[in-house]
């Protein structure tokens, strides 16, 4: 097993965030960053920025984003019902029968089960029996009277996963390794890495998962000459996907991303962070991601172009209560990240050579 700090990952994976509605993990995250950086701040958004302070003019902005994808109450009826609207991407048909969090404005988190309004099995005709749901289908039971509920809950209330963080083989498996292993990455590289010669922002980013929203606006407050954004990938590799799908394969090592659809990364960049994988003995794989983009597309258009990369940790299973990354490929995204920052400042990676 990899030599890793499970118990800040699992802390960090366990902590509700949703879009927006960041605020117990944007407390635990800016706790845990203090003691690793020059100075902390909050910015309008809810960004979480830590700055170390360097010697040269390269500014690289690290973004992690600390939301989650979950819901909000938005309408309970009159038997105490909760209906939910989705922040972030779901398929419903990851989220039928599980369990939930709805977080009051008290402080509770009240656990409730996820249902579709369908007749049961026994009641369903041979058609219906295999009819995918709909979100507009699914409500949530708090076994609570209707007064009670609509006493404690707001419209708006964040509601998350009910799910813990656990080691499963040589890999970890949470609700939200999307992209709270991202944020643990990031920690742990300042954690380690030392003495470095650019001056180095890391954001823990709120709103990613409804449009890189809060990425785009500390960027373009920061101004840094180099953007990396850390996050999660793809990795198909399991039953199902046909192997030229599989994107990238758990235990293969961390992810340099060739592009995905918010942005073809700067090849010096991408090539930079190769040589530096490949002289260091760090395992890697390259990545190309069809659909989904990262905080990187938004630094890299934030104010003036920005030469921009994506370090990525290989998941299985994205956007479900079960996903998945090995302790490994965390290890080397740690390993690979800690490296170039204190190379980052003899990166070149604009395109005046091409004039001639």
């Amino acid at each position: 097993m990899a030599d890793i700090n499970f118990g800040l990952l699992k802390q960090l994976c366990e902590t509700p965030g949703i879009p927006g509605r960041e605020e117990p993990i944007r407390r635990l995250v800016a706790d845990a960053m203090r003691p690793l950086v020059g100075e902390v701040a909050v910015d309008a958004l809810g960004n979480v920025i830590g700055r170390r302070p360097g010697r040269s003019s390269c500014r690289v902005m690290l973004a992690a984003h600390m939301d989650e994808i979950g819901f909000m109450v938005k309408h309970i009826d009159d038997k105490g019902f909760v209906r939910i609207l989705p922040m972030g991407g779901w398929d419903p048909r990851n989220v039928v029968s599980q369990r939930v969090y709805v977080h009051t404005r008290s402080g509770e988190s009240l656990l409730g089960a996820v249902m579709p309004g369908v007749k049961p099995i026994h009641m369903q005709k041979p058609e219906d029996a295999n009819k995918p749901p709909t979100i507009d289908e699914l409500f949530v039971d708090l076994g609570l009277p209707a007064d009670e509920v609509k006493a404690r809950l707001e419209i708006g209330d964040p509601v998350t996963m009910a799910r813990t963080a656990e080691i499963v083989g040589g890999n970890v498996m949470s609700k939200t390794l999307d992209a709270r292993v991202a944020v643990f990455v990031m920690l742990e590289a300042l954690r380690v890495v030392g003495d470095h010669e650019a001056e180095v922002l890391a954001v823990a980013t709120t709103q990613e998962e409804v449009g890189t929203r809060g990425a785009l606006v500390a960027a373009h407050d920061l101004q840094p000459t180099v953007g990396v954004a850390i996050d999660t990938t793809l990795a198909n590799d399991y039953p199902g996907p046909a192997d030229y799908d599989a994107v990238t394969r758990l235990g293969s090592g961390v992810g340099i991303k060739i592009l995905d659809s918010s942005l073809i990364c700067n090849p010096q960049l991408v090539r930079h962070f190769r040589d530096l994988a490949e002289a260091n003995n760090i395992s890697h794989q390259m990545e190309i991601l069809p659909r989904g983009g990262t905080d990187a597309g938004a630094i890299q258009r934030s104010r003036g172009p920005v030469p921009s990369i994506t370090l990525s940790v290989p998941s299985r299973y994205v956007h479900t209560v079960n996903e998945m990354a090995s302790l490994k490929d965390i290890e080397a995204a740690i390993q690979l990240l800690t490296v170039y920052l204190r190379h980052a400042h003899e990166g070149r990676y604009g395109f005046e050579a091409d004039l001639g």
